[in-house]
């Protein structure tokens, strides 16, 4: 009898233990003292142009909106996942409903850890996971741009999600496995011919703000991105379609450089077909970009190692 007691106090200390670690792993994490110290004042401008590359008006303003209506980012977009169906947020400047009440410093909080001003995770539906490779200036200045956006009243619906996805406290498990500001791509393909600094910079773009890999790249079971086939090609998110593969050895893989660069711009393709689907807004977004910019990401796409498709 008391061999027993001994053997369920035990079990009863290891499982308060376990209890105790999962809920320190589990702090959702803010930026240091030191970053939110060199967060700069922002420059809308700039901001802009990552408005357009980070795609915020694909799924937060009106679908099918046109003109000055992306800039309305009311949200209520439905995506819908294995792990329930996620609903894009206002984030308007609206003081209420929107993002209005935010400072700097709870967007960058946002945007480069997945924590909101509440101090609790966000569901990665939201990219975090991509934008946390973006620097302090440009979540800076994109904030920036933003305070000057409409303010949209009406607060989106709430996500429907069932146990135990709708326990954001789990997702400090899943930010360990899946959260880091590191690049995928250490260094071009062997053997490519490219100019360094446009090489990196189409980097910066396509795995930070642009989050290409987030729809291009296929997931575990956990909903993280698998690296190891980075671009090769994903189911879609709705669990309808394909979306194609980015890599040498994918869809794509007979392009040249200025064909993606004139695809992104246009909208047509080498055989002379058009974008459609998802892709048109992303494909609209990309054309308000520097050609310099949709270059250096055509550059990069040219120079992905090929996937592991073993």
């Amino acid at each position: 009898m008391r061999t027993l007691k001994k053997l369920v106090a035990i079990l009863v200390i290891v499982g308060l233990a376990g209890a105790a670690a999962g809920w320190i792993l589990t702090v959702p994490e803010t930026l240091s003292k030191t970053q939110i110290a060199d967060l700069p004042a922002g420059d809308p401008v700039n901001g802009e142009l990552l408005f357009w590359a980070g795609g915020c008006a694909s799924c937060h303003a009106a679908p099918g909106a046109t003109g000055d209506d992306k800039l309305l980012l009311g949200g209520g977009l439905k995506l819908e996942t294995p792990f329930g169906v996620f609903v894009a947020p206002n984030i308007s400047s609206d003081q209420e409903d929107g993002i209005g009440g935010w400072s700097k410093v709870d967007f960058a909080n946002a945007m480069l850890t997945g924590t909101s001003p509440q101090g609790s995770h966000l569901y990665p539906a939201f990219p975090y996971t991509s934008y946390a490779r973006m620097t302090l200036s440009d979540v800076a200045d994109l904030y920036a741009f933003m305070t000057f956006l409409p303010s949209v009243s009406g607060k989106a619906a709430a996500h429907e999600l069932g146990f135990p996805f709708n326990i954001r406290r789990g997702l400090g498990l899943w930010k360990l496995l899946n959260l880091s500001s590191e690049p995928v791509v250490s260094a071009p393909a062997a053997g490519s011919d490219v100019d360094p600094d446009l090489w990196q910079r189409g980097r910066y773009l396509v795995e930070g703000p642009g989050h290409c890999g987030e729809c291009h790249t296929p997931r575990d079971l956990m909903g993280g991105l698998d690296k190891s086939r980075w671009m090769s090609g994903a189911a879609a998110a709705s669990g309808e379609g394909r979306v194609p593969g980015l890599d040498p050895e994918s869809d794509i893989g007979s392009w040249s450089a200025a064909d993606i660069a004139y695809y992104l711009e246009s909208g047509f393709t080498p055989e002379y077909d058009s974008v459609g689907g998802e892709m048109v807004s992303v494909q609209e977004n990309m054309a308000r970009l520097p050609a310099s910019d949709r270059e250096a990401i055509a550059v990069y796409l040219k120079a992905l190692p090929a996937a592991d498709t073993n």
